[in-house]
């Protein structure tokens, strides 16, 4: 968790009021100045651009996994990740003031809520829509005044749009909950103050690496952390940009790159890599 912004640029995030995304950035930040953009894309971008002075993007999710669009922009864009933040999702379903369950014909939401809600969405034979943020399915709806359209989404989103909850606590997972990354541009000074955890009890750094496609060779870079104790709590591949059917690995390292078992891993790590990037170290969240 970061105390207040030194900077009068707003904190930018994808979606609409009420999305996690801004959840998300007031867990973080607290109630800073913050602007809602149409996509990720679009929030890199304005922290690449200068335009925010920090940007906050969801990684992975309990029951829908990695969002891997983000790890594509992260290698895209010029920028670091300084921080993290984990959020309760809790997903309700709510429409227009007077509908019921059983006048709700089509449901939105992003994909990602929609595959968190998977197991209460085949309860009934809704058509499933999906839209580019939760609390833009409530947005819709009401702009719209569309009858028969419900919204999964936040409580606090379907609040904001004048929305009546019509099944609340519908997530397969009771324990729902979304980790975001916060990253700002590289190298820009006094954008952000020093990330305090609140409870963090060590450090994470996030690595993208490339192998050649021989035998034993993403085997040797990981013995790299392994032969020093160094943890990796998460261990993704993503298509290479470069070659076809080649790929880059992204892990999260369990500790922070002043620690020398983690430098020294990292340094071994460039002697069997093709390419190796650092994208930031930083105090990770006790529930992160």
């Amino acid at each position: 968790m970061v105390r207040a912004l030194r900077d009068r640029r707003p904190v930018a995030y994808a979606g609409e009021p009420g999305a996690f995304s801004e959840d998300a950035v007031l867990a973080a930040f607290g109630d800073v100045g913050r602007t809602g953009l149409a996509g990720f894309r679009e929030v890199f971008e304005a922290v690449e651009g200068g335009q925010a002075a920090a940007g906050v993007v969801p990684i992975e999710n309990l029951v829908g996994g990695t969002v891997l669009e983000n790890y594509d922009l992260l290698l895209a864009h010029d920028v670091e990740v300084v921080g993290e933040v984990v959020v309760h999702v809790e997903l309700c379903l709510a429409a227009l003031p007077g509908e019921r369950l059983e006048t709700i014909e089509r449901v939105y939401s992003h994909s990602q809520a929609l595959s968190q809600a998977e197991g209460f969405l085949r309860t009934r034979a809704w058509t499933v829509l999906t839209t580019y943020n939760t609390a833009g399915a409530g947005k819709l709806i009401a702009d719209r005044a569309e009858r028969g359209s419900a919204a999964l989404l936040s409580p606090r989103a379907a609040a904001i749009f004048g929305l009546e909850v019509l099944a609340d606590g519908v997530a397969d997972a009771p324990d729902n909950r979304t980790r975001f990354l916060v990253v700002r541009r590289s190298g820009e000074p006094n954008a952000l103050p020093p990330w305090q955890a609140t409870a963090g009890p060590a450090a994470r750094t996030v690595v993208v690496f490339g192998v050649r496609n021989e035998p034993g060779t993403l085997l040797r870079a990981l013995r790299a952390f392994a032969e020093r104790g160094v943890n990796l709590s998460k261990l993704e591949s993503r298509p290479s940009r470069e070659r076809a059917w080649e790929y880059v690995f992204w892990v999260d390292v369990d500790a922070g790159t002043d620690e020398p078992a983690c430098a020294s891993a990292i340094a071994e790590l460039r002697e069997h890599a093709t390419m190796v990037s650092v994208l930031g170290s930083y105090p990770r969240p006790a529930d992160g």
